[in-house]
């Protein structure tokens, strides 16, 4: 995944989830901040980050923040980049005879549905970019609809689908994501009930650069 006229400032505040206060060549600027979750750990003041010009001139927000440097590495926070590395990722291996996103299963689309021979796949992504001792934690914020998610892989398991929950890990030197019990317990509870069950967790590593994003 490459992203086009990356340009980099540095992180002053953020008033609200959607929107953040940069310093770019020397003047404040109002950005979008693709990602609703928390990121308290990585968004400080004086940190660099990195921007996406917006394709449209004519927006308030004229640049997309996408990444942010933290204790000398590159963190991407873009909450839409995971679904779009997994399509990659999904494509590349070439093990799928069909691979479809945003299927939709019980109450919830789940983002991919994948078959091979008589086999029949549900994947669900999540990007993690809460890192701690050398380990991923997911979520940074309570997250409900992540919950239901794993509870409709429950499920599908269950019903003989081959279910699948998988990390995208959106920063280098982490290998191993779990469940942020102190933040979200239910997400914790439905994630080890659908370990359980036998839902398959797969931590993807990346490869992380300003403008790009892939799995290694």
């Amino acid at each position: 995944m490459i992203y086009d006229n990356i340009v980099k400032a540095n992180f002053i505040s953020r008033p609200n989830r959607f929107i953040a206060y940069v310093e770019l060549e020397g003047k404040k600027l109002t950005v979008h901040v693709k990602n609703t979750g928390r990121c308290r750990e990585l968004l400080l003041p004086g940190a660099a980050v990195y921007l996406e010009k917006a394709q449209n001139p004519e927006r308030k927000t004229p640049y997309d923040l996408v990444a942010v440097e933290h204790d000398g590495k590159i963190i991407n926070i873009d909450s839409q980049a995971p679904n779009k590395v997994v399509k990659e990722y999904l494509e590349r291996l070439g093990e799928y005879d069909l691979i479809k996103p945003e299927h939709k299963y019980g109450d919830s689309r789940i983002d991919f549905y994948m078959e091979k021979g008589s086999d029949k796949y549900l994947m669900e992504v999540k990007g993690c970019t809460l890192f701690r001792n050398g380990t991923g934690l997911f979520p940074d914020a309570p997250t409900e609809r992540g919950a239901r998610h794993l509870r409709e892989l429950t499920q599908a398991q269950k019903a003989g689908y081959k279910a699948i929950i998988a990390f995208v890990i959106q920063g280098e030197g982490i290998d191993h994501v779990e469940p942020n019990v102190e933040t979200d317990p239910e997400f914790a509870g439905a994630f080890n009930e659908a370990v359980n069950t036998g839902v398959q967790v797969l931590h993807l590593k990346c490869k992380v650069t300003p403008d790009t994003l892939n799995i290694v």
